[in-house]
């Protein structure tokens, strides 16, 4: 794990030794970077908002597409990724075995100092598994403390999991089916981002984008997969209307109907999970050299 986050936080593993991972992932943004598209070197942007971190240790597939199967694969694709921070595996894998900082923890930690790509994805990888949240207030009010949760925020749970069926994707304990779906989002455009369908190739795929997780939403603006919302009231007004009509608009999104007290006090149970655990977590102040 201690490996893990010095190698999270290094630059170096980048062509030009400007973007590391918390670069687009920062612990200051609660594991994102608060912008609609993240930038990677030479000032490239990308085409997708940079999800959270947070709890990933539960999640099923990785990347909004889902094209990683778990976190060892998602640790190496963006040092690669040429908009991303552009070092080829086999450079990355060059740069840290001349680093003999870095060969000695390896040794300590894989039992040799032959440093291979599959290792630092396994070390970041595990770092990445302790960034957890929990401990919110509705975790709390679901414990037996009834004052964890206001008035407004109660109403608002009962929006969330009657009225409002948000339970229907976000649902469980991580508040996520670690699903794909399309609500629409840029299927109104010339050519819109085709999301899962470019890994699967299924035709009922067209469009949809994973899941995201419901705990510290509050903390994770811009919203949806390309950012385009900005705070948590526009996304539940996005999702009032219905979303976005196409072909392959996912059956459970329809309109709410909600009223003006409705979504204010959804918006409210949505920061009653905000909790704790990841806060703890800090960059190191000094790098293996």
């Amino acid at each position: 794990v201690e490996l893990g986050r010095l190698l999270y936080f290094d630059k170096r593993l980048s062509s030009d030794g400007t973007v590391a991972c918390a670069s687009c992932h920062d612990p200051r943004h609660a594991f994102t970077d608060g912008k609609p598209f993240s930038t990677g070197v030479r000032g490239q942007v990308g085409g997708r908002s940079a999800p959270t971190v947070i709890n990933r240790a539960y999640g099923a597939l990785h990347f909004w597409d889902g094209r990683a199967p778990n976190l060892e694969e998602q640790a190496k694709g963006p040092i690669a990724n040429p908009i991303e921070m552009d070092l080829p595996h086999d450079e990355c894998v060059k740069r840290l075995r001349s680093i003999s900082g870095y060969r000695e923890r390896f040794r300590q930690v894989f039992g040799t100092d032959e440093i291979t790509i599959d290792h630092i994805a396994k070390a970041i990888a595990a770092f990445e598994r302790t960034i957890l949240s929990g401990n919110s207030p509705y975790d709390r009010y679901k414990a037996g403390d009834r004052r964890a949760l206001t008035p407004e925020q109660v109403r608002g749970m009962q929006v969330f999991f009657e009225k409002a069926q948000c339970q229907s994707c976000h649902f469980g304990f991580n508040f996520t089916d670690n699903q794909f779906a399309n609500l629409g989002i840029g299927m109104d455009k010339p050519n819109p981002d085709l999301g899962r369908y470019l890994v699967t190739r299924q035709e009922r795929d067209r469009g949809a984008f994973k899941t995201p997780t419901l705990r510290e939403i509050e903390h994770t603006a811009p919203y949806m997969h390309d950012g385009r919302f900005k705070t948590l009231e526009e996304v539940v007004e996005f999702y009032d209307k219905g979303g976005i009509k196409n072909p392959w608009l996912d059956e459970r999104i329809k309109p709410l109907n909600l009223t003006p007290q409705e979504k204010r006090d959804l918006v409210a149970f949505l920061r009653a999970l905000s909790g704790t655990g990841w806060q703890q977590i800090q960059p190191p102040t000094e790098f293996p050299q």
